[in-house]
């Protein structure tokens, strides 16, 4: 009697280098995500790169403690990154309320800060600076110019 991996060996063995054509499917186990799961900070999500502890799984045990610099513009893309983040949790939870709420305070907050922001620095992107009436996208500095927009 042949064993499954000399069956393998003669039927499957195509090469080196290659997954052959025969090889079995990976079976991926992704645990459903439960409502009303506890959140991390807008700023703590951008660097753990989920808003949620129960999904924050670093590869080997390694995640990134290095915290953004706390300029306007990291701000919002902090919010920015929870807006996302939220929205996809919601196109599977709809009717968690808490979830909606924390969605509609940061898209608040976002509004109110993107508009500080521009006020002071500009457009930070074509169609905002299209909005304005003049294009002025073109003028430094642009707003991923760090030291040109650094708050001090």
């Amino acid at each position: 009697m042949q064993t499954a991996k000399q069956n393998y060996q003669e039927n499957c063995n195509e090469g080196f280098g290659m997954l052959p054509s025969c090889a079995p499917l990976a079976n991926p186990y992704v645990p459903f995500q439960q409502e009303n799961d506890k959140t991390y900070q807008a700023d703590t999500g951008l660097i753990r790169g989920t808003m949620y502890p129960g999904l924050d799984l670093p590869f080997m045990g390694m995640t990134n403690q290095k915290e953004k610099s706390k300029t306007a513009l990291h701000r919002l893309q902090a919010m920015n990154f929870a807006i996302s983040e939220l929205g996809l949790y919601l196109d599977t939870h709809p009717n968690d309320a808490d979830a909606i709420t924390l969605f509609n305070q940061y898209v608040e907050q976002y509004a109110d800060a993107l508009q500080q922001y521009e006020r002071i620095y500009g457009a930070t992107t074509q169609m905002g600076s299209a909005l304005t009436g003049e294009y002025e996208w073109l003028q430094d500095p642009w707003p991923w110019d760090y030291n040109a927009n650094r708050e001090v």
